[in-house]
């Protein structure tokens, strides 16, 4: 583990000095686009069960906790024009690397999850709090574009029923074959799987195909 902690610090800080200027930029266009603070946090399940706020630029209305559920479906209301891009582009994650220096989170593990539903392991699932969550992770890769995937309607029980127990089966599959080789692989998996990921919401938005021209009737 020494050597996935010494990986997590390098490779984070190197994030961190490469984006930072995104950090100003990203502060400026969350500020002009709704008011309330740059930065959002959230308590979620850490290592071996302890708690720990994890840190996102904020994508939603200020008083978005006090608006609708934790979880946030396709088409949520409360999340700003600024906070869209931030979420598609997953630029709201970047303060996560902060939380992966301070040795909350790795680069790479188990996605954090909200206490309330993690309340729900067994003894064998919380194998899975041995290691620090991480911000990208097999799992993370299969549900790149999770809010999509959800209803708005009765969304907790819809996400524990077609979310959370596959992604708990896909992270005790992580933590019983990790190894820092496969971290590294699965870090350029993300940056394909989120070009594919955009260049699919591209393509939804700027139809490609041409229109098919009408014959004449009387042809």
């Amino acid at each position: 583990m020494a050597a996935k902690r010494g990986f997590d610090v390098v490779f984070s800080a190197a994030v961190l000095v490469v984006f930072g200027p995104l950090f100003g930029v990203a502060a400026a266009l969350i500020k002009l686009g709704s008011p309330g603070p740059v930065f959002f946090r959230q308590e979620r399940v850490g290592r071996d069960g302890k708690p720990f706020f994890i840190y996102k630029f904020r994508t939603m209305v200020s008083d978005a906790p006090a608006l609708g559920p934790g979880i946030t479906a396709a088409g949520d209301p409360r999340v700003t024009r600024v906070g869209h891009l931030l979420r598609v582009t997953k630029l709201d994650e970047l303060p996560n690397f902060v939380n992966v220096l301070g040795g909350e989170m790795s680069v790479v593990g188990p996605r954090p999850d909200l206490p309330r539903f993690m309340t729900t392991l067994t003894a064998e699932q919380r194998r899975l709090l041995d290691f620090r969550p991480g911000i990208t992770g097999p799992t993370q890769i299969r549900y790149i574009a999770e809010e999509e995937m959800l209803s708005p309607v009765n969304i907790d029980d819809n996400y524990v029923e077609n979310v959370l127990r596959d992604k708990i089966v896909s992270d005790l599959d992580y933590v019983t074959r990790w190894n820092l080789g496969r971290d590294v692989l699965f870090i350029l998996y993300t940056v394909v799987a989120l070009v594919f990921k955009l260049m699919g919401r591209m393509t939804r938005t700027f139809r490609l195909t041409r229109a098919t021209p009408r014959r004449d009737a009387a042809s």
